[in-house]
């Protein structure tokens, strides 16, 4: 598959080629998987005439399932009727699906709807909902759309081999908020992505179950978010037991969020039960807020202490320690001690305000100069340089991590075992650190790599003036430190850093600043962030600001 950008517009039919190489590509690595009408539409698709493929690729990737003939206007796929025709014939479209009243008014514009009804019943101004609503209460029964409107001179195609495409998309990206549209933007040279080497055995799904597991748990969630109530969406899972862990962690995740949506309906119990089921990362935290909540402070404490002993990470420390002193008091028990933390230093600034662009931005103009310029980074620099330093081990080709020349990101990245996978990887990254190399490192991937998607280097603010002054102002045993956090936990590290930056290029130093506005207090990642630097005698300030009045 090309992965350098065309230079000029795409030729014509570019989809149909990119959609054949997605075919191909799922025959060579899922063979042994495709049902038998998956392998009949594949052999029958490239037997049609190039009209025909264009027509049905453009179909695929349109939303549907239902089309107006005079809607669909492809100069290099010409007449529609002729391209459809073959399709017809293998059941791929149909010209005659009857259609309920609210399917035919997503079809019309709301003069050809007033048509359909007694001219007596249209009074002027009414809005296209409610003559669907009159139609389907006058004429509730379905029909074709040439019966619908006789005189009109459209045809109506509707797309059989929807979900069927669906799923060899979804076989092919090992997801389903990626798109075909990948292949052109790709192309274009609007994304691009690492050139990771892929086998024939790259690929995310290995059995048909995990298939129908990943859409099952993929309808859920979109009966959750479409309102379904969260209990009934967790009755449908009661059966899933799956044995991918990639999958097993997806299931855990949405009964997490299922638990959160029933503990706000105020439906302890089940909420309780579904959080026991889940063991995502901070089950056990809101196990112990529902417990006191109810007050049912000797199974609270008990999980306290569980956590405590082996805790999932510092988030979780964090809020059990605090919990375990309110168990303590409730139980009549002495608190656990708890060993001093170092805080970090504090100043006030009282400045013209509000700034229309924000407290930070504010502080940043303020205390800038040319000789210690202030940078706006936020989650970004950090996360950057260590993008940068720890580049092939988080692009490395490992099994189960990248099966589609599109990933921005491995599909493990957030599995438990990311880190430990490629721990020799990173360590050899990280051993850069210990002499001068690393500099010239990040350098040469910064340009080389520029622009390639990926989950940790935001190349629009980590410009080569911010990468130069990082470089020549941060100690590499820093920039060590702060990668290692970040290996301890991905997704909760990669929030809550200071929002400021302050380079003394003459003294080769630096400080961080977190800035907080009027009435705003530290987050609990931003104190762990600032701890963190803290106990590593890492120069890191927490800025106070009042507006003026």
């Amino acid at each position: 598959m090309p992965n350098q950008p065309i230079t000029t517009d795409p030729p014509p039919l570019y989809y149909l080629d990119n959609f054949q190489q997605a075919l191909d590509w799922l025959q060579t690595r899922y063979a042994d998987l495709l049902t038998a009408q998956e392998r009949d539409f594949m052999r029958q698709f490239v037997l049609l005439p190039v009209s025909s493929r264009a027509l049905l690729v453009r179909l695929i990737m349109r939303k549907g399932p239902h089309f107006r003939s005079d809607r669909l206007r492809y100069p290099e796929i010409g007449c529609i009727p002729t391209a459809a025709g073959p399709l017809l014939e293998l059941d791929r479209l149909r010209d005659s699906q009857p259609l309920d009243a609210e399917q035919l008014g997503q079809l019309l514009r709301r003069e050809e709807l007033a048509a359909l009804l007694p001219a007596a019943t249209v009074r002027s101004g009414r809005r296209k909902p409610e003559l669907i609503a009159k139609l389907a209460a006058t004429q509730p029964q379905p029909r074709p759309f040439r019966q619908w409107c006789p005189g009109h001179t459209a045809s109506l195609f509707t797309l059989l081999v929807g979900e069927l495409c669906e799923t060899l998309r979804l076989m092919f990206f090992g997801n389903l908020s990626q798109g075909w549209e990948e292949f052109v933007l790709a192309q274009l040279g609007i994304f691009r992505y690492e050139q990771v080497e892929l086998g024939p055995d790259s690929r995310g799904f290995h059995c048909r179950e995990d298939i129908e597991c990943y859409r099952h748990l993929h309808r859920c969630r979109q009966a959750l978010d479409e309102g379904m109530a969260a209990g009934e969406v967790a009755g449908l899972l009661d059966e899933q037991r799956p044995d991918n862990p990639w999958l097993a962690s997806r299931l855990a995740r949405l009964q997490f969020n299922l638990a959160r949506q029933l503990e706000r309906e105020e439906q302890l119990e089940a909420a309780l039960a579904l959080y026991q089921r889940s063991g995502w990362r901070g089950a056990r935290q809101r196990q112990i807020r529902i417990l006191e909540k109810r007050r049912d402070h000797v199974r609270a404490h008990a999980l306290v202490q569980q956590a405590l002993a082996e805790p999932e990470d510092d988030a979780e420390m964090q809020r059990v320690l605090r919990a375990e002193r309110g168990l303590a008091r409730q139980l009549g028990r002495p608190p656990r001690a708890v060993a001093g933390k170092a805080d970090s230093p504090r100043f006030d600034l009282v400045l013209p305000g509000p700034h229309p662009l924000g407290v930070e931005l504010a502080v940043r103009e303020h205390l800038s100069s040319d000789q210690a310029p202030v940078y706006y980074v936020e989650n970004s620099l950090i996360t950057g340089l260590f993008g940068l330093l720890c580049w092939e081990a988080i692009f490395a080709p490992l099994p189960g991590a990248f099966f589609h020349p599109f990933h921005s990101a491995p599909a493990d990245l957030h599995s438990p075992d990311f880190h430990s996978r490629r721990r020799q990887a990173f360590d050899r990254c990280l051993a850069r650190l210990e002499s001068d190399s690393y500099r010239q490192h990040l350098r040469h991937i910064w340009r080389h790599k520029q622009g390639i998607q990926t989950p940790f280097v935001n190349w629009a603010l980590l410009s080569e003036e911010l990468l130069e002054m990082a470089l020549h102002c941060l100690p590499a045993r820093h920039l060590q430190l702060w990668c290692q956090r970040l290996l301890a936990d991905l997704r909760a590290h990669r929030t809550g850093m200071p929002d400021l930056i302050q380079f003394w290029p003459q003294q080769q130093r630096y400080r961080m600043i977190e800035v907080k506005g009027p009435g705003d207090r530290l987050q609990d990642n931003q104190r762990r962030w600032l701890d963190y630097c803290a106990r590593h005698q890492m120069p890191v300030e927490v800025c106070y600001v009042q507006w003026t009045r």
